[in-house]
């Protein structure tokens, strides 16, 4: 792996991370913001991490991501997708360890749409016989 930028793309939900990974000392941004500060609770700040975590990554790769829609948790699985596929295409060795963890896996779960005549997508009115 050379010095040039692999960028990838990770969609979760209405969240889509378009990611960069270049070699470096594992800094980590999103949004032109360090991880720490974009994802303040640790539980997200882990799952972005957990592609690097599994392959011994850590402080190899320097991340930026740029961040749309979604919310907190559908953005937090978006990167790592986004991520997992970045190390996939760096180095194809990782790619067992990266899908046997289920981080290439696109989670394709999405909202249903509001039905007309109905106050949810499948709640209907309270049935009234009088």
């Amino acid at each position: 792996m050379s010095t040039e930028v692999v960028n990838t793309v990770g969609r979760r939900k209405a969240a889509v991370a378009r990611v960069y990974v270049k070699p470096g000392k594992g800094e980590i941004t999103i949004n032109e913001r360090p991880l720490e500060n974009y994802f303040p609770l640790e539980i997200f700040q882990y799952v972005v991490k957990q592609p690097l975590l599994v392959t011994d990554n850590v402080a190899t790769y320097d991340i930026a991501i740029n961040m749309d829609g979604g919310g907190i948790k559908g953005q937090a699985e978006a990167a790592r997708l986004g991520i997992a596929r970045a190390l996939c295409e760096i180095d194809i060795e990782m790619r067992p360890v990266l899908k046997k963890n289920g981080f290439l896996t696109r989670d394709a779960r999405e909202v249903e749409r509001k039905k007309p005549g109905r106050p949810k997508a499948r709640r209907r009115f309270q049935f009234s016989k009088r």
